[in-house]
């Protein structure tokens, strides 16, 4: 019995409802016997050839285009067939089953989710990297972001990584050499000038670094919500930064009783923007059951944030009741949230109280009203989560890369302070340039528990 990747597999590969066109996809090894059986006759290589593609009983299904791709010239590296049909989805549900009738004795069978992708990644066709690309490209919010992902799809990102893997091998081989020559001694490291590979590896790892966290924020976005007292203006604020009319806004407290979510972009980077119910005492006997449900909502909201925009009303500033109501939601905004997790105070309806004031690295005024303060705003946020303007040849990247490099940092930090030690363990040393590797072959697959490709291709799209 053929093992899961031996099988041949099927799908659909666009995706469902009514379109112009849609494609079947077949992928595996000696396909050819099936597609001239399928088909009448085998068609020209990577050509696309227009004609009929019948049942079981020879009459068309429909007529489209057929392309054959032998292996290993195709996006798997094994042999692939595509069915250009019509894009009705009961014609492509025809053709497929007509595939896997006809393809039952080779053990065809309709694909798992992002397992033509995985087929690329195990064939040598793609890297990791590159194939968790394919997926970014089609799930970018941004133009920003599609670019960054096209990036990383050709292997931008790739290729830092191998040359950082480079490095490490060639400092690792002087290192494994001398612990296996124990008649050279330290002198032989520091002719080959391993300190000063060291050193310029740290630094490029630095720069690596710093791109995987941008492509990161481009790829995940950031999680911003608003929050604060009833009538504070954060609907309004919503609506300001969307530029639409998405949440309800009234002067009586309480309207918001649940969380209204868009997600905007700012140069490029999305920003998942969370309105949430006012925050107040749920004691207050004008709170009913379902403002309190709101505002329990609220509280979990603000716990899982990126960023907090804390809200204060201009016009009630200076009221002892509001001011303490103000001062008990800081205390617990204080107490929830991490260290790491900014919190912005924004001074909301400047246009009721005088020109705008001015700010600081925590503070802001503004009006939702007016938009005035929103490119502030704006530029602030950017700066709070750590993005730097959109650099040419930035790539896309996965919080699992960040974390990666992270690791290889934390190895290459301990490598150094062994090497720069009056008489270095060059055993430890060659543990740690070691696990530095294995961290960073994780990027592209080189180095990854089953588990892992199991998580990742899983959340592909059927087809792709």
């Amino acid at each position: 019995m053929l093992t899961q990747h031996a099988q041949p597999i099927a799908a659909i590969a666009t995706a469902p409802g009514r379109g112009a066109v849609g494609i079947v996809r077949l992928s595996g090894k000696g396909l050819a016997p099936l597609v001239e059986q399928l088909l009448g006759k085998l068609p020209a290589a990577r050509m696309a050839t227009y004609m009929p593609f019948p049942d079981a009983d020879g009459q068309p299904i429909d007529h489209g285009l057929a392309l054959w791709f032998p292996a290993p010239h195709s996006y798997t590296g094994e042999d692939v067939l595509e069915l250009q049909a019509h894009g009705g989805s009961v014609v492509l549900q025809m053709l497929l089953a007509h595939c896997l009738q006809q393809g039952e004795s080779l053990g065809l069978r309709v694909a798992r989710p992002g397992e033509f992708t995985e087929r690329a990644f195990l064939n040598g066709k793609l890297d990791l990297a590159q194939a968790e690309a394919v997926a970014d490209l089609i799930d970018a919010s941004t133009e920003t972001a599609a670019r960054s992902a096209s990036r990383s799809l050709s292997g931008a990102f790739s290729e830092q990584v191998h040359g950082l893997r480079d490095a490490l091998v060639h400092l690792r081989m002087l290192v494994e050499a001398t612990l296996d020559f124990p008649e050279e001694d330290i002198d032989f490291l520091q002719h080959a000038d391993a300190a000063g590979q060291l050193a310029r590896i740290e630094a490029q790892l630095q720069g690596i670094q710093q791109q995987a966290q941008q492509g990161a924020l481009l790829r995940e976005g950031i999680k911003v919500v608003i929050a604060g007292q009833p009538n504070a203006g954060k609907s309004s604020l919503l609506n300001a930064l969307a530029g639409a009319e998405l949440a309800i806004v009234t002067p009586i407290a309480g309207t918001t009783r649940d969380k209204v979510t868009q997600t905007i972009q700012i140069e490029g980077v999305p920003l998942h923007v969370i309105d949430t119910a006012g925050l107040r005492d749920t004691t207050l006997a004008e709170v009913d059951e379902v403002e309190k449900i709101g505002i329990h909502r609220a509280w979990d909201e603000i716990g899982q944030a990126d960023a907090v925009l804390f809200l204060h009303d201009l016009t009630r500033v200076g009221d002892a009741d509001y001011d303490a109501a103000d001062a008990l939601i800081a205390e617990r905004l204080k107490a929830q949230l991490p260290p790491a997790v900014p919190v912005l105070h924004i001074a909301n309806k400047a246009d009721a109280v005088g020109p705008l004031l001015e700010g600081d690295d925590t503070h802001l005024a503004l009006s939702a009203k007016t938009g005035a303060g929103l490119d502030a705003l704006r530029q602030r946020l950017l700066q709070i989560v750590g993005w730097q303007s959109a650099p040419e040849g930035v790539f896309i990247a996965r919080e699992r890369h960040v974390h990666a490099l992270r690791r290889v940092a934390g190895h290459v930090e301990l490598a150094s302070a062994h090497l720069n030690t009056p008489a270095p363990a060059l055993d430890i040393l060659a543990e740690e340039l070691r696990l530095a590797q294995n961290a960073l072959n994780e990027i592209t697959g080189e180095f990854t528990p089953d588990d892992l490709l199991g998580e990742i291709f899983g959340k592909f799209c059927i087809g792709k």
